[in-house]
């Protein structure tokens, strides 16, 4: 069976702009093509195109619908050419991940997972916005922390520690802290994050820092509190070749948090897609010694 329940007809119409392009797209006559459409969205109770003598449009529906046919008529047909090609994976896994992490560890990995299947190919989004998952068509996002979507499975293939640290000048100048509360008054250089996270005694703390610098830049920042500008709290691969140099001290270790997880977070569907799977697996295998 080569199209499934007018699906297939809907995207050619979409692609195409017409029922006659669609129709010679998919070898069929415009009479087949109009009748699995009005069949499907007499399924769905939906109207998915507007129609005129000259013109054909998706609907409100129409537009956000089509782009999870893709989806399903991709995993069909990926699950065919499994079949036939006696497992050899085929087409695009959506992949997306913060600026820091994506640049520095995503891509990587990506670079490797090609290498090794010649048939896939990979679109990686690095970007600070939270992208939906499922009404963008992404396979799989990289996340931190412990604030997950609830309509997502997560699988975690990492950790990040969180370090406070200040330049030698700015300690000679300002002092160290020596607990979290001291903080207060103390110049703090804000990234993303509105919450600094800290454990005592077991517990999970955390305070809103104050400061004049805020920046979404995890390097700006870095290089702001190496001249001396203030505390920043940052993930360790940020400033480990920093502390390791001298050139920043790391602060308060004895109340530094637990480290936070590193998600692979996903549909629960997508799962299931061997392409999706295998390139969790190769991120889970790999990200936890590049981002220790």
């Amino acid at each position: 069976m080569s199209r499934w329940d007018g699906m297939d007809e809907v995207v050619a119409i979409a692609d195409t702009g017409s029922f006659v392009a669609a129709a010679r797209r998919l070898g069929e006559s415009t009479s087949m093509i109009s009748r699995a459409v009005a069949r499907l969205e007499e399924r769905l109770g939906l109207r998915l195109f507007e129609r005129t003598t000259r013109s054909v449009a998706l609907t409100d529906a129409g537009r956000s619908i089509v782009e999870q046919f893709r989806r399903i008529i991709e995993e069909r047909d990926e699950t065919l050419r499994l079949v036939h090609a006696q497992g050899e994976m085929r087409g695009e896994v959506r992949l997306t991940s913060s600026v820091a992490i994506g640049e520095r560890f995503v891509a990587p990995v990506v670079e490797e997972f090609l290498r090794a299947h010649p048939g896939l190919s990979v679109h990686l989004e690095t970007t600070n916005r939270v992208i939906d998952l499922v009404s963008e068509g992404f396979d799989i996002a990289i996340r931190t922390g412990n604030q997950l979507d609830a309509r997502l499975a997560a699988r975690q293939v990492a950790e990040r520690s969180l370090l406070v640290c200040a330049a030698p000048a700015y300690i000679a100048r300002a002092g160290a802290p020596a607990h979290p509360a001291e903080l207060v008054a103390h110049e703090c250089l804000l990234g993303t994050s509105t919450n600094w996270h800290f454990r005592e005694d077991g517990q999970r703390s955390s305070l809103v820092p104050t400061g004049r610098l805020r920046c979404n830049s995890g390097n700006a920042v870095m290089h702001a509190a190496e001249n001396g500008m203030g505390l920043c709290q940052l993930p360790a691969f940020y400033v480990r070749e920093a502390i390791a140099a001298g050139r920043l001290v790391r602060l308060l270790e004895d109340y530094e948090d637990l480290p936070e997880p590193v998600w692979a977070v996903y549909p629960q569907r997508r799962f299931t897609v061997p392409k999706v799977r295998a390139l969790i697996d190769l991120l889970e295998r790999r990200l936890p010694a590049l981002i220790a």
